[in-house]
């Protein structure tokens, strides 16, 4: 209540300002006027006196007869003057009609948006994200309520996101402490055996755990962009096939097949060796993750000329062919629905919710992919022919040899 008594109180003063500087401005011509009349006003009539005397042949008039032409000449400068004045005071009087007229106008025009931004502000700031104020006109007024109204949904934007982090990291943070105070309250109650297997369970859900929080720190990171590219030439090959020997005992013991193909004499690329082996881990994973036993993940490497390429992608204005490395991980897994593509890399996104967050993974692997690539000056995106038949998830990347 205090606030909006305050919020009428300074918008009563905008509009006397506004009023007080319209007549500040009146006073000032009026003034200005009154001087100048005063001042020529009798060197006018004067003049204009003498061309009647000259016109009407009398510059010798009789003694009484000048007396009589003094009396009224100076009857005729009493009355022009009273006429001027009073023509200043009735155009005084309408200019400060007009005055009062146009500030509250103006007033109304400038204090109305202002009012509406200010509620709209308080109601931001009671965290109803929603709020919006109306766009009248095309002015500086129109402009600045239209980057309100941006700002406010850049907000409501944000506290979405906020709210989903926080709910997502909440869930995913509560599965593996529920396991391991299970498997904890088992071992007091003695209800499961304080024998190795059971610890091991209970290492995995902690390193699980760690494993979360990591990703977690490593997504805030890469999405604040409060990291840096040791970039350098970086022979693809070799680190694929690095990634590989790597990750081939995990595929050996769910018994999937892993088969490379890799164009010879690749170029290099100007990047940092650790971020694309990091990206090269996440896709791979990803496949492996959701490939059953049995299916095929391919890993392809080859050199793609783009004409015309995306300005995201371009390296200089005016380049019409550019050399771009191409990566595609290829799987024959259990695909992605089409309307599901879009948000694949939206964090903490999965495509099969039905599995268990231990098996589906936590959905943070291709957001700090995205973000990685992109750093590159590369783009990444997926592929899928639908549930059933398989996925492909593909980045470009800039080569050291730059356009052809």
């Amino acid at each position: 209540m205090i606030k909006n008594f305050r919020a009428q109180i300074s918008q009563t003063r905008l509009a006397w300002k506004l009023m007080i500087s319209y007549l500040i401005v009146i006073l000032v011509g009026l003034t200005t006027l009154a001087l100048a009349a005063e001042s020529v006003a009798p060197t006018t009539f004067n003049r204009h006196m003498m061309g009647m005397q000259l016109m009407m042949g009398n510059d010798r008039p009789a003694m009484g007869m000048g007396r009589g032409m003094q009396q009224l000449e100076d009857d005729l400068y009493e009355n022009y003057r009273a006429a001027v004045t009073e023509a200043l005071m009735i155009a005084t009087g309408v200019a400060l009609v007009c005055a009062v007229a146009v500030s509250l106008f103006v007033s109304r025009r400038v204090v109305t948006p202002i009012r509406q931004m200010m509620q709209a502000s308080r109601y931001i700031t009671d965290g109803h994200y929603r709020q919006r104020v109306k766009v009248d006109s095309n002015d500086e007024l129109g402009q600045l309520a239209h980057s309100f109204n941006q700002m406010a949904g850049t907000l409501e934007q944000t506290e979405a996101i906020r709210r989903d982090l926080i709910a997502n990291v909440t869930h995913e943070l509560r599965t593996p402490l529920t396991s391991i105070k299970g498997y904890m309250e088992g071992l007091i109650d003695g209800v499961l055996p304080a024998q190795p297997d059971t610890y091991q369970q209970v290492y995995q859900e902690a390193d699980r755990l760690q494993r979360l929080v990591n990703n977690l720190q490593e997504l805030s990171r890469v999405e604040a962009g409060a990291f840096e590219l040791n970039r350098q030439p970086v022979d693809i090959t070799g680190v694929i096939h690095s990634t590989v020997t790597r990750l081939r005992p995990q595929f050996e013991e769910k018994e999937v097949a892993l088969t490379l193909d890799i164009s010879p004499n690749l170029p290099a690329v100007i990047a940092d060796e650790d971020r694309i082996n990091q990206i090269l881990l996440n896709l791979i994973g990803n496949a492996l993750q959701y490939t059953p036993p049995g299916g095929t993940v391919t890993i392809a490497a080859k050199l793609q000329i783009i004409r015309n390429p995306k300005p995201a992608l371009e390296q200089s204005e005016g380049s019409k062919i550019q050399n771009r490395l191409l990566v595609t991980i290829a799987d024959t897994g259990i695909g992605i629905p089409a309307e599901q593509l879009p948000h694949l890399f939206t964090r903490f996104y999965r495509i099969d919710k039905s599995r268990s967050r231990a098996g589906g993974g936590s959905g943070i692997g291709l957001t700090i992919a995205k973000h990685l690539v992109e750093a590159h000056g590369g783009h990444i995106w997926a592929e899928s022919e639908g549930e059933g038949q398989g996925s492909k998830f593909s980045f470009l990347l800039p080569t050291s040899d730059g356009s052809t």
